[in-house]
C-alpha cells in the first residue's frame, strides 16, 4: 500500500470520554453529604442569579434573540418572565449565575465555578418536564436536578485537578461545556452510545480564549462566558438527538485532535475515580462577591477597616502576601476600566475592604471606583508570593487559599499581620458558613420576589426530602417573576 495514506479505521472512544460517560450514566450516588451540599449549592447559585438582575448590563443580555418569539414548553429564567427556546434559556440562566462573580468556585491547576453547570441543568430539566407534562409523563424531580449537580461538579473539579488549561490561554468555560454536556446528555434521554456522541463533540470545538480575564483584556465576557458554554452543551445534546455521528478520538488524534491543536501535546489527566469529591469539597463565596483567590485578602481587609480607616493618608506601604495563583491572575496596575476588571484585581477588592468594611457587588461599578482614595491604596500596595502558600493551594489535605495584609504607616508604626488561610466558604468552615449561606439566599430572594415568595421558597428548600421530591415544573413555577 502506498504511505501516502491514512489509516481510516475508526478507534473506540477516547478513554476520557468514556469514563465521564460511564459515571454520569451509571454511578449511583448515595452521599447524603453531597445530596445536602448539592441542596445549600442550588440555593446559593440561583440567589447570585436572581441578584445579578439587579444590574442592567446584564438585564440587557436576557431575552429572546428575536422579540415576540412564542416557545412551546418553553424554559423560565429564575425572577423573570421570559420563556425561552431551551439554548437560549440555558444561555440566560448560565449568565445570570455567573455575572457577579459570586457563586461556587474550585481551586486547582485549573480553576472554575463548577456550579456554571446549573445553567445548561435547569434548562435541560425544565424543557423536559414540562414536554413530559403534555404527553402525559411525570416531571422530573428537583433530585433529578441535584444529581446532575453533583455528577457535574465531580467531571469538573476532577478534570481541573491536574489538567491546567489556564497555562495554554484557555479558558475555564471548556470544563463548564464538557460536564454540561455530560450530564444533560443523561437528562435528555440520549442513550449511553449517543452521549458518547454529544461528548466528542463538545472537544471538537473551538475553545474559549483566556484572554477576557487578564489585563489588558478584561471585560464582561467572563460573566457570560459560561452561559455561552452551557448553552453550547445543550444545542450539541440537541443535535446529537438528531442523529448527528460522534467523533471517538477528538481528543487523542495526533495532529488533529484537542491534545495536538489546544493542549499543546500535553495529555489530559483523569488523577482520581469520578464519586462525590468535588461536591463535597465545593467552596462557597459566602461573604463577598470577589474572585475567590481575593477572598480571604478581603476578609483580612475587612478587620483591618477599623484600625485604618482615620488613617488613610497616613498609609505608607500595604504588604499582600499571597499565593501564586492570585499573581497570575488578579494582580494588576493601571486604569480599571469596567465593573469585571475591577472584580479581577486583588488591590482594588483589598482597597474596597480597607476603606469601607465590606465588599458587595455595587462596589464595582464606577461611582465607587471614582473615589480617589481607591487608587490612592491601590498604589501603596506591594503584593509578594509565600512559596508555602503556593504550595498549600494545592496540597489535597489543605487547598488553602491565604491571604496576608500589613500595613505601614509614615511615622514608623504598623498594624499587625492579619493571616486568613482558609475563606468562611471553606469546607473547613462549613458549619460557619452555611448559615451565613442560607441568610445570603434569602437576600438574593428578597431583591426580586414578596415576603409572601420568599417565604415559600425558603420553606421548601430548607428540608431536604421535601425539595427533592419537588417536581422541576413546580420549582420553577415559584422563581418566576410576579
Amino acid at each position: 500500500m502506498s504511505s501516502n495514506v491514512e489509516s481510516n479505521i475508526r478507534q473506540d472512544f477516547d478513554e476520557v470520554i468514556k469514563k465521564i460517560i460511564e459515571y454520569v450514566y451509571n454511578k449511583n450516588i448515595n452521599s447524603s453529604e453531597a445530596y445536602n451540599t448539592a441542596r445549600y449549592c442550588l440555593m446559593d447559585t440561583i440567589g447570585c442569579g436572581l441578584l445579578a438582575l439587579n444590574f442592567k448590563d446584564c438585564e440587557n443580555l436576557l431575552g429572546p434573540h428575536v422579540e415576540g418569539t412564542q416557545v412551546p414548553n418553553g424554559v423560565r429564567v429564575p425572577g423573570t418572565k421570559h420563556v425561552l427556546d431551551p439554548v437560549k434559556g440555558a444561555w440566560d440562566i448560565g449568565a445570570i449565575i455567573r455575572w457577579l462573580d459570586f457563586n461556587d468556585t474550585w481551586l486547582a491547576a485549573e480553576w472554575g465555578h463548577p456550579s456554571d453547570n446549573l445553567g445548561g441543568i435547569l434548562s435541560a430539566a425544565d424543557y423536559i418536564s414540562q414536554k413530559n407534562i403534555n404527553s402525559g409523563k411525570n416531571s422530573l424531580k428537583v433530585k433529578d436536578i441535584l444529581t446532575a449537580m453533583i455528577k457535574a461538579h465531580e467531571i469538573q473539579g476532577v478534570l481541573a485537578l491536574e489538567n491546567s488549561f489556564n497555562r495554554v490561554g484557555l479558558d475555564h468555560v471548556l470544563l463548564v461545556k464538557i460536564a454540561s454536556t455530560a450530564v444533560i446528555s443523561f437528562l435528555i434521554g440520549l442513550s449511553e452510545e449517543k452521549a458518547l456522541d454529544a461528548l466528542s463533540q463538545a472537544f471538537v470545538d473551538g475553545q474559549s480564549l483566556r484572554t477576557y480575564r487578564h489585563a489588558p483584556n478584561a471585560g464582561p465576557r467572563k460573566s457570560w462566558a459560561a452561559g455561552d458554554a452551557t448553552s453550547r452543551a445543550l444545542n450539541l445534546v440537541l443535535i446529537t438527538q438528531k442523529g448527528q455521528i460522534g467523533y471517538p478520538s477528538a481528543i487523542s488524534a495526533p495532529i488533529w485532535g484537542f491534545q495536538d491543536v489546544l493542549f499543546k501535546g500535553n495529555k489530559l489527566s483523569l488523577p482520581q475515580e469520578f464519586d462525590t469529591y468535588v461536591m463535597e469539597n465545593i467552596l462557597f463565596k459566602i461573604s463577598y462577591p470577589a474572585e475567590f483567590h481575593a477572598q480571604t485578602a478581603v476578609e483580612a481587609a475587612v478587620k483591618l477597616h477599623p484600625e485604618v480607616i482615620n488613617r488613610i493618608e497616613d498609609i505608607e506601604k500595604i504588604c499582600v502576601t499571597t499565593h501564586e495563583s492570585a499573581i497570575r491572575i488578579i494582580s494588576k496596575e493601571g486604569d480599571l476600566n469596567n465593573p469585571a476588571d475591577r472584580d479581577h484585581c486583588i488591590q482594588y477588592m483589598t482597597a474596597i475592604g480597607l476603606l469601607k468594611g465590606n465588599l458587595v457587588a455595587e462596589d464595582y461599578e464606577d461611582d465607587v471606583a471614582s473615589d480617589p482614595k481607591v487608587d490612592f491604596l491601590r498604589d501603596k500596595m506591594f503584593v509578594e508570593e509565600n512559596k508555602n502558600y503556593s504550595k498549600d493551594y494545592l496540597d489535597p489535605a489543605k487547598r488553602s487559599i491565604a491571604n496576608e495584609l500589613q500595613i505601614f504607616f509614615s511615622d514608623g508604626s504598623s498594624t499587625e499581620k492579619v493571616e486568613v488561610e482558609y475563606p468562611i466558604g471553606h469546607r473547613r468552615r462549613r458549619e460557619e458558613g452555611i448559615p451565613v449561606l442560607i441568610k445570603k439566599f434569602e437576600n438574593n430572594l428578597k431583591t426580586q420576589f414578596s415576603s409572601d415568595r420568599v417565604e415559600s421558597i425558603m420553606k421548601i428548600c430548607e428540608h431536604q426530602e421535601a425539595l427533592e421530591d419537588t417536581d422541576v415544573i413546580d420549582f420553577m413555577e415559584l422563581l418566576i417573576k410576579e
